[in-house]
């Protein structure tokens, strides 16, 4: 049986890039992203529906997120699905499904998820970062001029 993971979002950071590192030094950061929906309901109103989401980031695309992300900058995120689960101290059972970035593409502020401003790839105009976890590794420092712009 065939099966798809992959999932495309574009929302604005509701709160910095939280970055940390685990034991072995690899650098992975949480992006937590707002998701807005625009519908109409039964009787025609025009109703909004905002899904929180979170985005895990690894290696040095999380350090990249990190160094040039903040609080209500728009991004474009293609990556998967996945699903964790644990137990608290107490003895409870918790489990979680995020989103684990593939590739995240910076977009020009304050044009993220406004309808008619072009696609995900930067045809809205202004400069857009991608950033994609192949493009991990190295010890070289990262600079605005080593991502992929796009115009």
């Amino acid at each position: 049986m065939a099966s798809l993971n992959k999932v495309f979002l574009i929302g604005n950071l509701t709160k910095d890039p939280e970055l940390r590192y685990t034991p072995n030094g690899t650098a992975v950061a949480n992006l937590r992203i707002a998701v807005n929906r625009r519908f109409k309901d039964r009787s025609g109103e025009l109703k909004e529906d905002t899904c929180f989401v979170t985005i895990t980031a690894w290696d040095k695309q999380a350090e990249i997120c990190n160094q040039y992300l903040q609080k209500g900058r728009p991004i474009f995120v293609e990556g998967i699905l996945q699903s964790r689960s644990w137990e608290t101290p107490d003895g409870q059972k918790r489990s979680t499904i995020d989103v684990r970035a593939e590739r995240i593409q910076f977009l020009p502020a304050g044009r993220a998820a406004e309808p008619g401003n072009g696609s995900a790839n930067g045809a809205a105009g202004g400069d857009t970062g991608s950033i994609e976890a192949s493009e991990q590794g190295g010890d070289a420092p990262v600079r605005p001029e080593d991502i992929a712009w796009e115009e």
